[in-house]
């Protein structure tokens, strides 16, 4: 899996904002990548870097939209938050359902 090298957060101003936009801290967006999460590539919203979508809940159990990329600095690699919002019930209710497949 793609996070397992992951030894922690890369956070500024600008992403920070863009997260915070919709709600969702840097306390929930940090715990989801805590618990388990679906991991989907997202090529169409960048040509420069590999993004990614993750789905998840926060430690409070909210379900949550995470758009972000990874940032290697020396020899970490950090999660880079992109957006974050928290997601509607009818995603919710879809993303249990798929999961839920054999």
């Amino acid at each position: 899996m793609i996070l397992q090298k992951v030894t922690g957060f890369d956070w500024n101003h600008g992403n920070l904002k863009k997260c915070q936009k919709h709600g969702v801290g840097i306390t929930e967006i940090e715990s989801a990548f805590r618990q388990t999460m679906a991991v989907f590539p997202d090529p169409t919203h960048s040509k420069g870097e590999d993004r990614f979508i993750g789905i998840g809940k926060t430690d409070q159990g909210r379900s949550v939209f995470i758009a972000f990329t990874l940032r290697t600095h020396s020899d970490d690699v950090l999660i880079r938050p992109i957006s974050a919002r928290y997601m509607h019930q009818k995603e919710v209710e879809h993303y249990e359902k798929e999961i839920a497949k054999p």
